[in-house]
């Protein structure tokens, strides 16, 4: 049997239950009073929301487009010049200092990398779009994709390419066996692979040392623009990359894989138009639906200001009515949010289809869209309390 004490306290309970269920109801009658109005408003935080989600999936796509090469490659550390900049701009180093790293007890293996623009004189309309070259050691096992590592070997082959099956219809098609002309050299297609140009340019290929020395005559191999560093099991890539850091010296930099993720997304959120444009985009967009929802609620207090003043007759306090207003706002960022997330997914494809930006609408992504449409309705409903000021009783008695 319940003892007073408990009683009371589900009493309480209850009173409490049933204040938040007569806010709720009566929010909702507020709002569905004027059906058309609302709905047309709602039209508008729809189109807000939206909005957040577009450049919310811009701004995480830009660091994502960055990495989009690392994240298929098999690699604890990454050596680069001090001049790194991002991936199409890494600056490049003497192989010759590779050998140091080769024989240090901690590593494995290490993969060169090189990086060329090469003229593909054999584009549709006789365009020359520019073509990302990689080359590497056509035996190392570097990339994680099947289709390269099942293909990987016809490299050996001279004169043979490797094409990401992303880049753009203007190289015309890509079909294997097609010979083209590549900085007036002729070029197999050997096959083509999925992995994305992401920053990378229009087209991307990957070809031998050999025949990068071929495309490139006048460099050679003897400049490096990245090597990859497997580490042996059980090895801690943090501490190693301190102990190698000293024998490698000056002018080249290791990267571990996290310290490589957080350069990229600095480097594309802060340092380039690109990630500013779509943050200034991102705050923007919540601005924006900060004073849609702020319309819609201050219109409904405007048109209900006597009903509300009757309710603060009967004695309702202005927290209650605050709760309402908050109750308000929130059903209405619900409201846009709810089919925003499938016009969001659909739009998401569509940028993927035609930009090849990494752009996926993940459960992150709408968690975090979810929390900017409750700060909306909650800096709208602070905004909009202040008009329930004006709904003094005296008004209407």
């Amino acid at each position: 049997m319940p003892t007073s004490g408990e009683g009371i306290g589900n009493a309480a309970e209850a009173a409490k239950s049933g204040q938040i269920f007569v806010t709720i109801a009566l929010a909702w009658r507020i709002l569905n009073h004027d059906k058309g109005r609302t709905l047309l408003a709602l039209g508008g935080i729809f189109m807000a929301i939206l909005l957040v989600f577009v450049q919310l999936g811009l701004f995480f796509s830009v660091p994502q487009g960055g990495m989009l090469l690392y994240d298929n490659m098999r690699f604890d550390l990454l050596l680069v010049s001090d001049q790194y900049e991002y991936q199409a701009q890494p600056g490049a180093f003497a192989r010759a200092r590779l050998d140091m790293l080769t024989a240090a007890p901690e590593v494995e293996a290490i993969t060169p990398l090189y990086f060329g623009l090469a003229k593909w004189q054999s584009g549709e309309g006789g365009m020359w779009p520019d073509l990302f070259v990689i080359g590497l050691d056509p035996a190392s096992s570097l990339f994680d994709p099947a289709s390269i590592r099942r293909q990987q070997n016809l490299l050996s082959r001279p004169d043979t390419i490797l094409v990401d099956s992303a880049t753009r219809p203007i190289f015309g098609p890509l079909s294997s066996g097609r010979v083209v002309e590549i900085n007036q050299r002729k070029e197999t297609i050997a096959g083509h692979y999925r992995l994305g140009t992401g920053f990378m340019g229009l087209g991307v290929a990957l070809i031998s040392e050999a025949n990068f020395a071929r495309l490139f005559p006048e460099r050679g191999l003897g400049l490096v623009n990245l090597a990859a560093v497997r580490l042996k099991p059980g090895i801690d890539p943090e501490r190693a990359a301190a102990q190698l850091q000293h024998m490698v010296g000056p002018g080249l930099r290791l990267f571990t894989r996290a310290a490589l993720a957080h350069h990229e997304a600095s480097y594309w959120t802060t340092r380039t138009s690109v990630g500013l444009i779509f943050g200034s985009g991102l705050l923007i967009s919540i601005v924006v639906g900060i004073m849609v929802v702020y319309q819609i609620v201050s219109a409904q207090i405007g048109r209900q200001l006597p009903q509300f003043a009757t309710l603060k007759a009967i004695g309702y306090g202005d927290g209650a009515l605050a709760l309402t207003v908050a109750a308000m706002s929130i059903m209405i960022a619900l409201a846009g949010f709810a089919p925003a997330v499938p016009a969001a997914a659909f739009i998401y494809r569509e940028i993927r289809r035609q930009t090849m930006l990494p752009v996926i609408l993940s459960p992150g992504q709408i968690g975090w869209v979810w929390v900017a449409a409750l700060i909306m309705a909650t800096i709208s409903a602070l905004l909009a309390v202040a008009a329930l000021r004006r709904a003094d009783p005296a008004d209407v008695f």
